[in-house]
C-alpha cells in the first residue's frame, strides 16, 4: 500500500528551508535578542509569556520586512509590535487567573549588600510596575528600563512628549504611594 503525497505541497515546502530569504533578519534577530527580550520581559508577568510574545512580534516583523524602508530603525519597529501584540492580548485575555496570597518575604538581614534582599526589591518594583497602567506600564518600562528619551518613548507610543510627561509623572507618583516599595524606603 502507498502513501498519497501530495507533490505540489512537497515541492513548494522544499525551496523554503533550502534558502534563507532574509539573512539580515537571522543576523538582526541574533543580535538584538537579549535586548528585545529584556523589553518583552519587562511588558509581561513571566519569562514564558515574554519568549511568546518576543516571537510573535518577530514574526509580525519577519512578514513585514522588505516593506521597512528604514532598517536603521527596527528596535522601534520591534517595540511598537511587542507593544501593540501585548495590548491586544491583554484586551483579548480571558480571566482564568487567579489571586493568591504571596508568602511573605524573610526578615532583611542587617548590614552588607545581601542577594536575597536585592531580589526581594527587584520583585516589588516588578510587581508595582505590573499594577500600573498598561500605557503607564509601557512608557515608565520604555523610560527608565530601556533608557529612551521622552522624545524617543513618544515617537515609540506614537503620543506627544507632554503626554509622556504626565503619564510618567503619575505613574511614579503611584509607585511612590506602592507600599510593598515604601517598606524599602
Amino acid at each position: 500500500m502507498t502513501t498519497p503525497v501530495c507533490t505540489s505541497a512537497s515541492a513548494v515546502a522544499a525551496p523554503a528551508r533550502q534558502t534563507r530569504p532574509y539573512p539580515s533578519f537571522s543576523s538582526y534577530v541574533r543580535a538584538r535578542q537579549p535586548v528585545l527580550l529584556r523589553t518583552a520581559r519587562s511588558l509581561t508577568a513571566n519569562p514564558s509569556d515574554a519568549e511568546d510574545l518576543l516571537q510573535t512580534a518577530l514574526t509580525k516583523t519577519y512578514v513585514a520586512w522588505e516593506r521597512i524602508e528604514d532598517h536603521r530603525a527596527l528596535d522601534g519597529y520591534v517595540r511598537r509590535a511587542l507593544l501593540n501584540t501585548r495590548t491586544s492580548q491583554w484586551r483579548k485575555r480571558k480571566v482564568d487567573e487567579f489571586v493568591c496570597d504571596e508568602l511573605p518575604e524573610p526578615e532583611p538581614v542587617p548590614g552588607g549588600e545581601d542577594p536575597a534582599e536585592r531580589q526581594a526589591l527587584h520583585d516589588a518594583m516588578w510587581r508595582a510596575i505590573g499594577k500600573l497602567p498598561a500605557r503607564q506600564r509601557a512608557m515608565v518600562v520604555l523610560r527608565y528600563y530601556e533608557d529612551l528619551s521622552e522624545a524617543q518613548t513618544a515617537e515609540v507610543l506614537g503620543v506627544s512628549v507632554g503626554t509622556v510627561k504626565s503619564a510618567v509623572s503619575r505613574a511614579l507618583g503611584k509607585l511612590r504611594e506602592d507600599p510593598e516599595l515604601g517598606l524599602v524606603r
